[in-house]
Parts: C-alpha cells; sequence; structure tokens
C-alpha cells in the first residue's frame, strides 16, 4: 500500500464487455472528460490508473481503460480480489501496463484501521441499496441483481473509500452520463452519500 501513497489514483467506471459501442469514441469523451475536470481540480500528484481486476474484453471498461491510459500516458495499478472470495478474479485481470497491484484484503485492513467501522457502514449501505434496486425490478417484473453484485459492489466502492483518503486525492470518471442502475458501476453513490467521496472529485461525463 505504501508504494500507491505518492499517486493520484484515477478510477474509470463503466459497463464491462456488454457494452456494445465503440470503446475508441468512449474512452475519447473520458479523456476530454477528465482533462476538463482536472483544468479546474488538478491533481498534485502523479496519476495512476486503476484497474479493478476486469479482464481483457474487445468492448467495455477493459478496453476503454486501456485507451485512456494510453491517450493520457498514464502507468496503470490494480486491485483484485482475494482467492478465497473469488479465486478466478486475480488469474483473468488485464495486467497490461500494471506497475503495482495490491489486494481488496490488503485495501481494507488499511481502511478498517485508518478509520475503524467503515467497512460496515459501507456494506450495509451496499446491502440496503440492493434491496431496493431489488424491491424495483420486482415491480417491474425482472429478476433480482446477480448474487456477485454485494462482492463486486464492495470492491468497487472500498478501493475508492480507501485510496481517496490513503492518497489525499482522487478523481473518478465514468463511461457514460447515465449510469446504468442495474450495473455495478451505479453503486457509487454510496461512497457520496457516506461522505466518503468528495462530490468534487468526480468529472462530469461530456458528452451523450
Amino acid at each position: 500500500m505504501e508504494q500507491f501513497e505518492r499517486y493520484h489514483p484515477l478510477f474509470v467506471e463503466g459497463m464491462s464487455g456488454y457494452d456494445t459501442r465503440d470503446p475508441e469514441k468512449v474512452a475519447t469523451q473520458v479523456v476530454s472528460s477528465i482533462c476538463n475536470h482536472w483544468g479546474y481540480q488538478p491533481p498534485s500528484k502523479p496519476v495512476l490508473l486503476m484497474l479493478q481486476g476486469d479482464p481483457l474484453t474487445e468492448r467495455g471498461i477493459s478496453a476503454i481503460t486501456r485507451l485512456v491510459a494510453s491517450a493520457l500516458g498514464l502507468p496503470r495499478g490494480l486491485i483484485v480480489l482475494d482467492d478465497d472470495i473469488a479465486d478466478y478474479h486475480s488469474p483473468s485481470a488485464d495486467r497490461d501496463n500494471v506497475v503495482l497491484e495490491t489486494r481488496y484484503s490488503e485495501v481494507a485492513a488499511w481502511l478498517e484501521c485508518f478509520k475503524p467501522g467503515t467497512l460496515a457502514r459501507v456494506e450495509t449501505a451496499i446491502e440496503v441499496l440492493i434491496w431496493e434496486k431489488n424491491r424495483e425490478r420486482e415491480a417491474l417484473d425482472k429478476p433480482s441483481l446477480a448474487d456477485y453484485f454485494p462482492i463486486f459492489a464492495m470492491l468497487q466502492e472500498i478501493s475508492k473509500v480507501a485510496f481517496s483518503a490513503f492518497c489525499g486525492e482522487m478523481t473518478l470518471a465514468h463511461t457514460s452520463k447515465e449510469v446504468v442502475a442495474s450495473s455495478v458501476s451505479s453503486f457509487y453513490t454510496v461512497g457520496l452519500d457516506l461522505g466518503l467521496i468528495k462530490p468534487d472529485s468526480i468529472a462530469p461525463y461530456i458528452g451523450r
């Protein structure tokens, strides 16, 4: 964890391989959004684009983050789930241009030591949000969210909360203007609602 402290973490979140859009066009919009945001909220440290273990696909977030890192000339960092949580996660993660890597347990342990009780607060908020989303889906005759949502929502939110606190700054960008309610990305509101992520750390998406 100590090696990450000298960086400004940049998180880019969005749909995975089911995203049908051209990743190059989306990446261009994401880069514009980030650069515009940094025009008035510049990083004070070298930037590290943070990955959360997505496997490489032709479209979606893993393809987009590769292009964003290339366009901005950024190295990448990686956070993966421990094998006892999801043994398939680390082996399938895209490690292209990754200079630093850590595990979820290390990030969570640091955060709990830094601010005891935070893990439980985030976990509870995620459980409540899943319950609310499932109620809405049931009313629309849609199936409940998949069983993996709690795990990956925790990975996503604990990563941002911990690195924001650890590094003292952070940027979050999304790959679309409207975040799909049935996506793991939509759980970014948890950190905001709990006051663990600063609203001005989010780069508004420029484009449709």
